[in-house]
């Protein structure tokens, strides 16, 4: 895996899952496919098994680290995808539900099957390298069964209004974040392995697409140095080098509806 980000050929958009065209979404579930069975750094069970890893300063939650770490993350699987599917982008999975709405899982990742074979956006196998013994073997959801609703729109819009980072960042896990990865049930409920989910990485697309909005709404924010330069493991790249999407070589569809001015 490359130690720093690749030089970007063009900016690339990440879209919402419901906006993709059947070809787009195919090449989505074929480069999943693809990345299943692979078993070393290139493919979905080492990436999938990074963010339960016991290793400390590694995944980051409940600080600072949280909103570049998960980024990058991001970043390296979706590297990861294109060399299975050329230019296939992750979708972002927008959960905003007004108050009294139905909630539900987006088609793409609900449906058990696509036609006559099995939608690899549906569920994912648990079988990483050093999986414990008593690790369930598959990933499983129960959408709705737990208490915290999804994240209303006036939520959502009141956080992005949080002139400070770290306030920004605290309620976005906590409140955002959290609240997802509890009402999609079963293995997103468990950080050890709620990244073999395959909607674990729409919903973390959500996220990071909102702190790409925070940062268009508050260009003024500055980053203490200390902090820029903090290297998030295990890819050995720095907070700085992830702040700016568009260094990563993207950007999210409708990124800038978000932004005052043209």
């Amino acid at each position: 895996m490359p130690p720093v980000p690749r030089p970007p050929d063009r900016i690339r958009h990440r879209k919402s899952v419901t906006r993709l065209t059947e070809g787009q979404l195919a090449d989505l579930r074929e480069a999943v496919k693809q990345a299943m069975p692979v078993r070393d750094n290139r493919g979905y069970q080492w990436h999938a098994a990074i963010h339960g890893l016991p290793v400390p300063g590694l995944c980051a939650h409940g600080n600072a680290l949280f909103l570049p770490w998960h980024r990058a993350y991001l970043y390296f699987f979706e590297l990861a995808l294109r060399d299975r599917v050329f230019d296939v982008t992750l979708p972002w999975w927008d959960w905003r539900t007004p108050a009294g709405a139905e909630s539900r899982v987006p088609p793409a990742y609900a449906a058990a099957r696509v036609g006559r074979a099995q939608n690899p956006l549906h569920f994912a196998k648990i079988d990483p390298p050093g999986a414990q013994g008593s690790w369930p073997r598959r990933t499983d959801r129960s959408p709705g069964t737990n208490t915290p609703a999804l994240p209303t729109p006036e939520l959502v819009e009141d956080i992005l209004r949080e002139p400070g980072f770290r306030e920004f960042t605290n309620r976005l896990e906590t409140s955002l974040h959290n609240s997802v990865h509890m009402w999609v049930g079963g293995a997103m409920t468990d950080p050890r392995w709620a990244a073999f989910d395959p909607i674990f990485w729409a919903h973390h697309c959500m996220v990071d697409r909102l702190w790409r909005l925070w940062q268009l709404r508050h260009p003024g924010a500055t980053f203490h140095p200390s902090f820029l330069r903090q290297v998030l493991r295990p890819w050995g790249i720095t907070v700085e080098q992830v702040i700016e999407v568009t260094r990563l070589g993207y950007e999210y569809a409708g990124s800038s509806s978000g932004a005052p001015g043209r």
